[in-house]
């Protein structure tokens, strides 16, 4: 066994494969660049190795730096995590021929199963079934547009290199297959370093399920069940779970016995990932081979009761695997949610900046720790006061349940992303959390299409309707008197002209454009117990107790018996004398009036923001890396007019309605905060 490994990755796969070196008596090595120094892998790690600049291109995939530091620090191993270098078969080569071990697959296997062209071939030998494409490079877009009409629309063009859904844009015309073959192959040589570029039909209403797979040097190969991949956003995966509800256990077997073969074709060694599309009838197509472990993988830990990270390493060590087919268990039900550093109410721009808050969910399950059950775990690379940077991906923790059945596992979820409280930046707890509300989720009835079919205007608050939007006023007006209560008893008050706590109240929940709603409420204590009240609305009873401290975000109590965490904030930017209310993805922001305060305030005028329609601003942080305008030009609604790079991916301004370039403020090269100007129309 090895006694020290290095991890060529960073962020939270970095903290769980040293989760896992640790219980094994393994020392660690981290690698970094320079926005990760302070990051939370290097702190974990017993040793740490400096890369270079931010940019992953000059840092983690610098095969040479890194293979110097494995050296330099006397690392038997390299584990590559996901992304970066992970598919990547000159890497593992390297590795080989230094006399390191490559805890992934062989070299070999990377390059069959890896090159999505070169392993769909192999399928096909392999009697696999896929799906109907071309399988070589295309030489440009042209050519992609020729293929794509000679396939029928719609195609999926993608990056032979990709993964992770870079490099990957789905086309139901000529002209987006067009400019889809050019923005994938911009995105590929970015992020891979590879802009080769294959097309394959498209199959509608698809699902998205994945047999985990493990290898050992003896040819033994087993399939550890299924997860389910179908909840994406831009063939991004939001949420998976294990298993599916989907298939029959005869199409579980069919599709594990066949990714085992396609493994053992390829003398598969370690943890790996054999995708496939499946239709509504359960007839499913190879979609292509994963070499490296999933960020996905805590939901087959949970069922299996495996640590897969520690199996990479035992094969990679020369070990046996120690169980056999029929020693793979499926016990309970696993959901993972990817709580992202993006914000869903901006069309999920990504949010970069400070962690002012960071406060998981109570952990109850532990990497590297498979005896634990039935609980929930959080995967992360961040800290409380740590930074997001731009130059990586947007994930900043997985959460992950374990419930004894699915519908277990949706309420464990619900109840976790409640208390995962972030703030500093925007993340999309919101969005995972109405996703979770929803009935044809609940119900299982979904497919890869099913967050563009019912969020196809993006995600507004509207798209959460809460299952009792009473209970978020009565919450409201139950911690507004908790805090008069408490400024009740400050000392010092002016004689006859003391804090009242009151009874009676009117809660205001904001709305657009001045469109406030105005709720009468009274509030009154029950039971003589500190923080306990009867709040009344509309006809209605809410028995609410709470310990909870008045400083604190997250509130944990009881209502009619029923307990329910939520998020409750006071003096926020835009309502300095308010709330805003957050629970089941439902978020209100209100202000908690006396009955005199709040006809006053009815006669208060609105005041509309500014008019900012002749600016083009940057709806995010990130790097300029176009400006397709001049001024002068004359623009159309539609047309390109900049490109922004954040977190990996590239995004494109397009002009809003027709106009007259005026003048351009910000050039390319330039780092962009959000709202900053870039050109203005004249």
């Amino acid at each position: 066994m090895f006694t020290k490994i290095l991890i060529a990755n960073r962020g939270e796969i970095a903290c769980r494969v040293i989760a896992t070196a640790k219980k094994m008596g393994i020392q660690t090595v981290a690698v970094y660049s320079d926005a990760d120094k302070d990051a939370r892998h290097v702190k974990l790690a017993d040793e740490a190795v400096r890369l270079g600049p931010a940019p992953s291109r000059e840092s983690y995939l610098l095969a040479d730096k890194i293979i110097e530091a494995a050296k330099q620090t006397g690392a038997q191993a390299v584990h590559p995590g996901y992304g970066f270098l992970s598919e990547n078969e000159a890497f593992a080569k390297r590795c080989e021929d230094e006399g390191i071990a490559f805890i992934g697959p062989r070299a070999h296997s990377i390059a069959a199963m890896g090159d999505k062209i070169a392993s769909k071939k192999l399928a096909l030998e392999a009697k696999v079934n896929t799906i109907p494409g071309y399988n070589d490079a295309i030489s440009g877009p042209e050519q992609a547009v020729e293929i794509a009409k000679g396939i029928g629309y719609p195609v999926m063009i993608k990056a032979s290199a990709g993964g992770g859904g870079k490099g990957l844009r789905v086309a139901f015309n000529d002209k987006e297959a067009f400019d889809g073959f050019a923005s994938c192959q911009n995105e590929a040589r970015n992020s891979f370093g590879d802009d080769r570029i294959f097309i394959e039909k498209f199959v509608q209403e698809p699902r998205h399920i994945e047999i985990q797979v493990l290898g050992d040097s003896f040819g033994n190969v087993v399939y550890l069940n299924e997860r389910e991949c179908s909840i994406q956003r831009r063939h991004q995966k939001v949420i998976e779970e294990a298993p599916s509800p989907f298939i029959s256990d005869a199409t579980r077997r069919a599709m594990g016995e066949q990714a085992v073969q396609l493994a053992k074709a390829v003398k598969y060694q370690s943890a790996g990932t054999v995708e496939f599309v499946v239709g509504k009838d359960q007839d499913f197509y190879f979609l292509e081979m994963n070499t490296r472990l999933q960020v996905e993988h805590p939901v087959t830990e949970c069922i299996t009761g495996l640590d897969l990270v520690e199996l990479m390493i035992r094969v990679a060590a020369g070990e046996k695997l120690p169980l056999t087919q029929k020693d793979v268990k499926r016990d309970g039900w696993a959901i993972e949610c990817r709580i992202n550093a993006e914000d869903p109410f901006r069309n999920f721009l990504p949010s970069t900046g400070r962690l002012v808050r960071f406060t998981p969910p109570q952990q109850t399950m532990f990497q590297a720790d498979p005896s634990k059950k039935y609980g929930v775990r959080v995967d992360t690379g961040v800290y409380e006061g740590g930074e997001i940077p731009m130059y990586y991906d947007s994930m900043i923790a997985k959460l992950i349940v374990h419930g004894t059945d699915r519908n277990d596992a949706i309420q464990k979820m619900r109840a976790a992303l409640n208390g995962f409280a972030i703030r500093g930046i925007s993340s999309n707890i919101p969005f995972q959390s109405a996703l979770l509300a929803h009935p044809k989720f609940v119900s299982g009835d979904f497919n890869t299409g099913f967050i563009a079919e019912h969020y196809a205007h993006g995600f507004v608050a509207e798209d959460v309707p809460h299952e009792d939007p009473d209970f978020l006023i009565a919450l409201a007006a139950y911690m507004y008197r908790r805090f008069r209560a408490r400024a009740s008893g400050i000392s010092g008050q002016l004689t006859g002209h003391e804090v009242q706590v009151g009874e009676a109240f009117v809660v205001v929940t904001l709305g657009h454009e001045g469109n406030n709603h105005y709720h009468d409420v009274s509030v009154t204590d029950f039971e003589n117990d500190s923080g306990s009240s009867v709040v009344h609305v509309r006809g209605k009873d809410y028995r609410i107790s709470s310990t909870a401290h008045l400083g604190s975000i997250r509130i944990q109590g009881s209502c009619n018996q029923r307990a329910f965490t939520a998020q409750i904030e006071r003096n926020r930017p835009n309502n300095p004398l308010g709330l805003r209310i957050s629970h089941n993805g439902t978020q209100i922001d209100a202000m908690v009036l006396t009955p005199r305060r709040a006809e006053l305030l009815k006669l208060m005028p609105y005041k509309a923001p500014p008019d900012l329609s002749k600016y083009l601003l940057s709806p995010m942080p990130g790097l300029l890396v176009q400006v397709a305008v001049q001024p002068g030009q004359k623009v159309q609604a539609g047309e390109k007019l900049a490109v922004i790079e954040a977190m990996k991916m590239e995004n494109i301004l397009f002009a809003a309605q027709d106009g007259v370039v005026g003048k351009i403020v910000a050039a390319k090269g330039d780092s962009l905060a959000v709202d900053e100007v870039i050109l203005e129309f004249q």
